[in-house]
């Protein structure tokens, strides 16, 4: 998230009481893990990492039934990681969600997106009917939608403004930017 949102990453660190060499021990560690010839399934380290989820659960995506395992985030009261496996175990999707039960933002324009403060799956039902980008990693995810710009000027007709269009990045599943396509 720091090659969108330095400044916030910078904020959590502090609020988390942790150094960006901390943060740069994690990472080593996290991908020594991941590219261990010792390597456990995705969702055994997950689970050696994070502990024993707070939910599992069944998820059906189609004609498929995965499973979806969620942990609470510290910095994000509201979200939560989640994972969902395929059958076998093999990780199909990992991001931040709204934790079940928790106010979401409701976002009616394009200037309503603030970084970090939607999930993906929360765009794409405000925006519908967006359509999804192909990633530039990974863990990266884009929407192509249209939004209006912003709310309706005081003293104007009264409609609101032409819609736009946009594409929003998001990074773990967590809104990062938005910008005007084209």
């Amino acid at each position: 998230m720091a090659d969108h949102q330095g400044e916030l990453v910078a904020e959590a660190l502090r609020e988390l009481r942790v150094s960006r060499a901390d943060l740069r021990e994690a990472n080593r560690r996290w991908q020594a893990m991941v590219r261990s010839p010792r390597q456990q399934g995705a969702v055994r380290r997950y689970r050696s990492v994070l502990g024993p989820p707070e939910a599992v659960g069944r998820r059906r995506i189609g004609d498929l039934t995965c499973e979806a395992l969620s942990w609470p985030v510290p910095l994000w009261p509201t979200l939560r990681f989640e994972v969902l496996a395929g059958p076998g175990g093999a990780v199909w999707n990992e991001w931040l969600v709204r934790a079940p039960g928790a106010a979401g933002p409701t976002p009616r324009t394009a200037a309503d997106l603030a970084p970090w403060s939607c999930t993906v799956d929360e765009v794409a039902r405000a925006f519908a009917p967006a359509r999804p980008l192909e990633g530039t990693a990974p863990t990266r995810w884009r929407l192509a939608f249209t939004a209006p710009a912003g709310p309706a000027k005081p003293g104007g007709d009264g409609g609101d403004p032409a819609p736009e269009s946009y594409v929003a990045e998001f990074t773990w599943g967590l809104l990062q930017r938005v910008t005007k396509a084209g």
